[in-house]
């Protein structure tokens, strides 16, 4: 079964009892047999989970620490011929002194034992930090060297026999599972200035697992979730954490039991806090994703552990193969959800659409001041695109404090525009008092057929392009004569199909959609008609601005280059003929900003899509993706300037550098299975 760079991991919360570690390692092993059921490979428990965390003095007391080794044998034994990976809290002494530790466990063997190394006041009663771990003075095998300063750098790790095997116990430790890397810290290790996991994913971590016994205080828990969410985005990584909940003593203090698995800032999975039975969430992460974003990242690239030297410093952790994650079959059942809209989340819209149109509006303002022109020109077709310049620009107007009447909007009939689109621009540029004019290109694109010899009736892509050639020759001698700019109107979408006449709608002087995909388009403008623009100003027709806005957003996508159908409506409508955008959309996101293969792209387009598109027509489309994108990149090569808006960019000057004669055979070959 293929992995798709992902792995499923667990985050576990068990009912305790206090001090009783036969019950509660009874219980661990319940739960991990839960996990193993649903092919979690790495399922995680809370800190000091086979004791519980409340013990007190009780710490002090040899048999618990005793109890704890024998949990730990007991959760060996159902580890055997298991290729999940189990970690879980026991206190652990060591050369007499008692430390909180995360001790891991795969198919009945101890693969290593990582001690906390932020010890809060009042556990430091009887735990000792890990930090003993990182001195200078201590060789790998746990001795003191006579000069510290010239100790060698094989890893600053102790050898110990615990549970009747030997093992390492050190803080700095990276566990491999197949192609996938993780490292532990405990509790307040995260909450530290400079955590441990900062240091680790510096190392090549890209899942950090956290047992923790975190009691909660009003607002903490909010605070917990930002600390995870803006810790993950930091370091691009995967994080699974785990505390304390039912069971722990309420003599001081409440334990809710938080779970909660983490990617990049992202919350996948979570359970829910204040439970009175176990619980275990599930996510796959995708290391594939992580990874990727790292290598695009230039400050991640350019860190090194901080006082260290890199080469160094790699020479300090000690890296423990675990052998091959759990056979999940993700196509079956995958545990994370996909955004079938990536550019237009649900979540936070209203944020989203505000900040996208002033990042929109302050560029075109600033070109606009910057080269002193005394108009801004548009091509208004009644669709989206166009319609959303026109907004922009209306509204970088407004804060320029100039006068509509300088925005001159030039609607230019062709062979297939219908009335529904022409009367939609109309009456926009009416109610939003610009300047309007109507220029039909019919006659000027009869007399170039004539001139090159082209029959009017055949309807190839030389009738096409020549209409929109024609269009864009109309805007640059208006902008001349009014000393004007001329706004472009084409978006990303189309960009990265290269769905664009060359030197027509594919050229402007500015172009300010450059950054918006389509489906985000008609979010934005659904957007602005019920929010920026539900004013009482109307066209001659009588219909406002918010009426004339909600008609475009409904209006079927087409650049009306064929003529109408026999009852004057649309009879080329682009989705038909590219596919359609917001499956265009989905691939170009996962493409350029995930990194993915086509063919992952593929098997998370089906999960995302499944209701909406049947396999084979995601597959068809996906395909066309592939060989438009490769094809057509000579035209982005050469794309005028444009407002960057969001992770995703097409201009050759800094967001997407690719030869023009890239071959896709690659990225093809991967979709034939």
């Amino acid at each position: 079964m293929k992995n798709y760079g992902l792995i499923r991991t667990g985050a576990a919360v068990p009912v305790v009892r206090i001090a009783d570690v036969e019950y509660n390692a009874t219980e661990i092993c319940r739960i991990a047999d839960e996990a193993f059921e649903k092919e979690v490979s790495l399922v995680v428990f809370p800190e000091l989970s086979l004791t519980g965390y409340s013990c007190g003095d009780l710490f002090a007391m040899n048999p618990l620490v005793k109890s704890a080794e024998d949990g730990i044998r007991k959760i060996l034994e159902y580890s055997r011929g298991k290729a999940m990976t189990i970690v879980v809290g026991a206190p652990v002494p060591y050369r007499s002194k008692l430390y909180d530790c995360a001790v891991v466990i795969r198919n009945g063997n101890v693969k290593g034992i990582v001690p906390k190394t932020y010890i809060p006041s009042s556990d430091s009663r009887w735990f000792a930090s890990g930090s003993d771990f990182l001195s200078p003075d201590v060789r790998n095998d746990g001795t003191l060297l006579s000069n510290g300063k010239d100790h060698v750098r094989e890893g600053y790790c102790g050898e110990i026999r615990y549970a009747g095997q030997r093992c390492n116990i050190s803080p700095n430790m990276l566990f491999g599972i197949g192609g996938y890397t993780f490292a532990v810290e405990l509790g307040d290790d995260l909450w530290a200035p400079v955590p441990p996991s900062s240091l680790h994913v510096l190392q090549g971590a890209q899942i950090i697992v956290n047992l923790s016994a975190n009691h909660e205080i009003l607002m903490r828990d909010r605070y917990r979730r930002g600390l995870l969410q803006h810790h993950t985005a930091k370091t691009i990584s995967g994080y699974i954490y785990s505390s304390a909940g039912y069971g722990e003593s309420s003599q001081d203090l409440v334990y809710a039991g938080a779970a909660s698995i983490w990617e990049n800032g992202e919350s996948l999975a979570s359970n829910g806090r204040f439970d009175t039975a176990s619980s275990l969430v599930i996510a796959d992460i995708d290391v594939e994703r992580l990874e990727g974003r790292r290598r695009r990242s230039g400050t991640f690239r350019s860190l090194s552990p901080a006082g260290t030297d890199a080469s160094s410093y790699y020479s300090l952790y000690n890296r423990v193969s675990l052998g091959e994650p759990v056979d999940t079959d993700f196509d079956k059942k995958l545990f994370r959800y996909v955004e079938p809209h990536p550019f237009v989340p649900s979540e936070d819209l209203d944020y989203r659409c505000s900040e996208i149109l002033s990042m929109q509006v302050t560029a075109l303002m600033r070109r606009l001041s910057h080269i002193n022109c005394r108009t801004a020109i548009l091509g208004i077709s009644g669709g989206l695109d166009s319609t959303l310049a026109l907004l922009v620009t209306a509204m970088a107007f407004d804060r320029l404090g100039w006068s509509h009447d300088r925005i001159v909007a030039v609607t230019m009939p062709g062979f297939g525009t219908t009335s529904r689109t022409k009367n939609n621009a109309w009456d926009l540029m009416e109610a939003l008092g610009v300047t309007c004019r109507e220029i039909s290109i019919v006659p000027a694109c009869e007399q170039h057929f004539k001139d090159i010899g082209h029959d009017p009736a055949k309807h190839d892509a030389t009738y096409e392009n020549s209409q929109a050639r024609e269009r864009t020759q109309i805007l640059m001698d208006i902008a001349n004569q009014t000393d004007g700019l001329v706004v472009g109107t084409g978006d990303l979408s189309e960009m990265a199909l290269g769905w664009a006449t060359y030197n027509g709608d594919h050229m402007s002087m500015y172009a300010v959609n450059a950054g918006i995909p389509k489906t985000l388009v008609r979010s934005l403008v659904k957007w602005a008609a019920e929010n920026r623009f539900d004013s009482d100003e109307k066209a001659s027709s009588g219909r406002g601005v918010k009426e004339i806005l909600l008609d475009i957003v409904d209006t079927p996508i087409s650049p009306e280059l064929l003529p109408a159908n026999d009852k004057g409506e649309i009879q080329q409508v682009t989705e038909d003929l590219v596919g359609p955008y917001e499956l265009h959309d989905f691939f170009i996101y996962n493409f350029m900003r995930n990194g993915y293969s086509p063919d992952k792209i593929y098997f998370l387009a089906c999960k995302a899509f499944f209701s909406t598109y049947d396999d084979e027509t995601i597959m068809k489309w996906l395909k066309t993706f592939v060989r438009r994108f490769f094809s057509q990149q000579f035209k982005r090569s050469c794309m005028p300037d444009g407002p960057k808006v969001g992770s995703v960019g097409l201009s050759p000057r800094g967001d997407w550098d690719m030869p023009s004669d890239a071959w896709s055979t690659l990225f093809r070959n991967s979709l034939e299975f």
